[in-house]
């Protein structure tokens, strides 16, 4: 599908939206508890002020271990993402995301009243990451995305190349963590993240090797393209 001469891997008859649910794995089993909730409040805050241009509707806490928000740009989705995951690890969380249509009106304080097909896709995405895990014991993947038109081929790759970036995840060491989630936040070179972390430059270079950076950060990037389609005049 071409649009602008560009081919498109996404294409709807309607104005599409994004929904991100994130919930929190085991969050009654969380020590302290009350902090991780006020820090995820700070967090999410601080998404809503970064992101303001592309937010339909806030991000905020529905339940006392889930939040969500609603996007009409797709383009800075897994940035989204990717913030909040380092932002408040180490408690992880997973994060279902759906495409598609709202048939309610929009409402920025109100936002629990918003419903529509992607709002059931996203929490569609919960419950499957949910059932996997205790149908294989382990975290294959802790992101996916469903989308209510017939675009089940594009949702397989993004899934795919969820599952991939999970595996490399997993392979982190802390020390490789955090200088990928440092250099990953800031964008501003291998020198400036190793005087924030206070390692040598050579630190910096070996962590993102060996812990796969570029291919992360590639397929990161490969998710974004596609969702970035969906742009807030999409028809």
């Amino acid at each position: 599908i071409s649009k602008g001469g560009k081919r498109m891997f996404l294409s709807f008859s309607y104005k599409p939206y994004i929904v991100i649910i994130g919930d929190i794995i085991n969050s009654r089993e969380l020590e302290h508890r009350k902090e991780v909730q006020e820090r995820l409040k700070r967090t999410l805050q601080d998404i809503n002020e970064r992101y303001n241009a592309d937010i339909a509707a806030s991000f905020m806490i529905t339940l006392g271990d889930e939040f969500q928000g609603l996007l009409h740009n797709g383009k800075n989705t897994m940035k989204i993402i990717e913030e909040l995951r380092s932002s408040m690890y180490p408690v992880r969380i997973r994060f279902g995301i759906g495409i598609g249509e709202v048939f309610t009106k929009i409402d920025q304080v109100e936002t629990r009243e918003i419903d529509g097909p992607c709002y059931y896709s996203a929490r569609s995405a919960i419950d499957y990451l949910k059932k996997s895990e205790k149908r294989y014991h382990s975290d294959e993947a802790d992101t996916r995305i469903e989308i209510e038109e017939d675009a089940s081929d594009c949702a397989s790759l993004m899934n795919t190349v969820f599952s991939l970036m999970s595996v490399i995840e997993r392979n982190w060491t802390e020390r490789q963590r955090a200088i990928i989630y440092d250099y990953a936040l800031h964008q501003d070179g291998q020198e400036k993240c190793a005087a924030r972390l206070e390692i040598a430059q050579s630190s910096v270079q070996r962590g993102l090797t060996n812990g796969n950076y570029y291919a992360y950060s590639q397929a990161l990037n490969t998710i974004n393209h596609i969702l970035g389609e969906i742009q807030k005049n999409d028809i």
